[in-house]
């Protein structure tokens, strides 16, 4: 975690303060013709380092200071109790970029990224400042200070940053003391520069780092309120205030498969239990991810959207409950087919595999060790999609016995393992009708779950309006 910060806050505010004090001129004798001559009276800060301080002195001491010039320096910083409020609260605004012309890096007319910003409360503080003028004499004196008095009636505001979003650039400084001279009358010739001090006070805030998020803005609103078929969708008007809905644009859903996602409507998608197809009696032209996005997506300079080949993701709910966990991975057009996205998942965000893998999918009926399968070995584990063995079977099936030449009894769905010379069911799917759990086919690399009545792909499938986004 990053713990350092340094912004220049306090920094800043000295600046500004001295540039308060940079204009002011002296006068400085008339020429032959009458012209006066004026002085533009330098201005540092009073608090140098020593090493600057010895430079400047030519690295000796026997330089002398000259004047008339004005120095100023922090005399003293306290928390501001009076200008305490709520610490913790964090305001949050929306900042809307204009888009920027890949080619030449010029503004353009559109719209382009979207923020949210979080700006936690800031801290409140009371910063005190001196300015010192130094002059050799009253007349220099009285003309600076009748420049600068003049100002402060009663404060001079300032303004420490041109930061759209920081809500701490203004202040103002107000002069609250002044002492008139550091010398005491009657004056001697062994110190001829004379210091009248000003003190000023101003009202600061120390900010901590603000928070940046990309915002999600909805660019145009497509509705539509019938199916293919002609129909008017269902409406649920029973929905309470404050119940959260999931929106799809066009109501539309997709079928992940195989790598591919597929673009359907909603009266499209036919399930038939062991997968998914699409309706051959679809109205219409078929719905594309060109014309999705076009409507949807983030736009560009000539005022169309933009699908990041390899970078845009693809996020899939596996559920329909909000806190739903995401499969997400990343898209690229197809190129010939505009209904369907090229899909490559990232596995880290597949379900964890909650059982061991197996070797293989197999119909024990027609397969077994030593006859479409390899010989039976240790540690081998399938899963079967036939009831094999019987108990009223005194001989059941001899590819299945193993060198201890025992029976297998199994159902389908089971997961059998081949241990200790003997086939034996590991996973009695019968006995998990409410649970939920994982394995991947080492065969094909396909993650498999186990739904308490199935085994299905474990995020392949139909997902219909509200279970799937897109992030371009």
């Amino acid at each position: 975690m990053k713990t350092y910060f340094y912004d220049e806050q306090i920094r800043r505010f000295i600046l500004q303060f001295v540039r308060m004090f940079s204009h002011y001129q002296v006068e400085f004798g008339k020429g032959r013709d009458g012209t006066i001559t004026l002085y533009q009276v330098p201005v540092r800060y009073g608090d140098s380092s020593r090493q600057a301080a010895a430079i400047m002195k030519h690295n000796s001491e026997n330089g002398i200071p000259t004047a008339p010039l004005i120095t100023v320096h922090i005399s003293d910083l306290q928390y501001d109790r009076d200008r305490l409020q709520q610490p913790s609260f964090i305001d949050k605004m929306q900042v809307r970029t204009r888009a920027v012309d890949e080619n030449t890096g010029a503004y353009t007319q559109q719209q382009g990224e979207a923020y949210t910003i979080e700006r936690p409360m800031p801290t409140p503080y009371r910063l005190q400042m001196n300015a010192d003028i130094w002059t050799t004499n009253t007349e220099q004196k009285l003309q600076l200070l009748e420049q600068i008095l003049t100002l402060f009636n009663p404060d001079l505001e300032i303004q420490s940053t041109d930061n759209y979003i920081d809500w701490t650039s203004l202040s103002y400084v107000e002069l609250t003391s002044q002492t008139f001279s550091s010398r005491s009358i009657p004056t001697g010739t062994d110190d001829q520069i004379d210091i009248a001090t000003l003190t000023f006070s101003m009202p600061i805030w120390l900010s901590l780092p603000a928070r940046v998020k990309k915002l999600g803005v909805i660019r145009s609103i497509v509705s539509g309120i019938h199916d293919n078929s002609g129909t008017i969708k269902d409406l649920d008007i029973g929905l309470l205030y404050g119940d959260r809905i999931s929106i799809t644009p066009n109501q539309y859903g997709i079928i992940l498969l195989n790598g591919q996602a597929q673009l359907i409507d909603s009266a499209d998608s036919v399930n038939t239990g062991t997968s998914t197809v699409i309706s051959t009696s679809a109205i219409g032209p078929r719905p594309n991810w060109a014309t999705l996005i076009n409507n949807w997506g983030k736009l560009t300079t000539t005022g169309q959207a933009t699908l990041a080949n390899g970078t845009s993701q693809l996020r899939v709910s596996l559920t329909s409950e909000p806190d739903s966990v995401e499969v997400i991975g990343t898209v690229a057009l197809h190129p010939t087919t505009s209904d369907i996205l090229l899909f490559t998942v990232d596995t880290d965000t597949i379900p964890t595999n909650t059982l061991d893998p197996i070797d293989a999918i197999v119909d024990p009926n027609k397969k077994g060790p030593g006859s479409g399968l390899i010989a039976s070995a240790d540690g081998q584990r399938y899963l079967i999609i036939n009831n094999i063995g019987s108990s009223d079977n005194t001989d059941g099936a001899d590819a299945w016995k193993g060198a201890s030449n025992e029976d297998l009894i199994a159902s389908a769905n089971d997961i059998i393992q081949y241990t200790s010379n003997k086939w034996q069911v590991v996973y009695d799917a019968s006995a998990k009708s409410s649970d939920t759990d994982y394995l991947t086919n080492t065969t094909t690399g396909i993650q498999y779950k186990w739904d308490g009545s199935k085994w299905i792909k474990s995020y392949e499938g139909e997902y219909e309006a509200g279970r799937w986004r897109l992030v371009l």
